[in-house]
């Protein structure tokens, strides 16, 4: 490490040690998020978070390391967490209309909620 840094190596060992643990540190209060969330709109804001701070700690390690092949890595990983997050907003956005639907059928059931006669299109 000190072949680049000069003398300031050791400092920078140290920050990147605190950086890795303050990251780590986060993931794991955005983990209690997304297990405790009172609503899945947090859980899933927490799960973007995690992701992102994933690509974060990967990118911080592959500077670390002085290993390239790690950004690839971090790349990936940040399509593949676009995309979970993408899924996971489908998913929700599924079942949130199946039980707005749910509810609307147990509030009135014979489906007709809006006042009008459906059989003769009259008021």
């Amino acid at each position: 490490m000190e072949d680049y840094l000069g003398v300031l190596g050791p400092y920078y060992q140290l920050v990147f040690v605190t950086v890795i643990l303050l990251l780590a540190i986060m993931i794991c209060f955005c983990l209690v998020r997304a297990v405790k969330g009172p609503r899945i709109a947090d859980r899933i804001v927490a799960i973007n978070m995690i992701g992102t701070m994933v690509i974060i700690l990967i990118a911080v390690l592959a500077f670390y390391q002085k290993e390239s092949y790690l950004l690839d890595v971090c790349l990936i990983y940040a399509m593949i967490s676009f995309l979970a997050v993408i899924v996971l907003c489908k998913v929700y956005m599924g079942v949130y209309l199946r039980c707005k639907m749910n509810s609307e059928r147990n509030k009135n059931p014979e489906g007709r909620n809006d006042g009008h006669d459906h059989d003769t299109g009259m008021a």
